[in-house]
């Protein structure tokens, strides 16, 4: 294989990398779902596919840009209900967990 291919593979990797992860950290989000993330992923890939440039260039940490476009695309109360149901969430998990660990139940 040819050193430049080897080069290009790499950047590829990088990019597919940055990717995957900004999607997993998107989708995390409050309030996220499929839309949103079709969204952003589409927007990310159209600017590199226009500008060449690796997406951390121009959006940075992968993370911290999944947080910034939630923030941007998902309606406010939509991710304060998100946030509200998580939290129930993880009061009956603990709940669930605590009575499990009681002898004889």
């Amino acid at each position: 294989m040819a050193r430049e291919d080897r080069t290009m593979d790499a950047a590829a990797e990088k990019r597919e990398k940055w990717m995957a992860r900004f999607q997993v950290r998107l989708a995390m989000q409050p309030g996220v779902d499929r839309a949103v993330v079709l969204q952003a992923v589409k927007e990310v890939t159209a600017h590199c596919a226009e500008t060449g440039e690796h997406p951390r260039t121009h959006f940075g940490d992968p993370d911290a840009y999944a947080v910034e476009a939630a923030a941007r695309l998902v309606p406010a109360d939509r991710a304060a209900r998100a946030k509200r149901h998580n939290g129930v969430l993880k009061t009956v998990e603990s709940v669930v967990k605590k009575i499990r660990d009681v002898p004889g139940l």
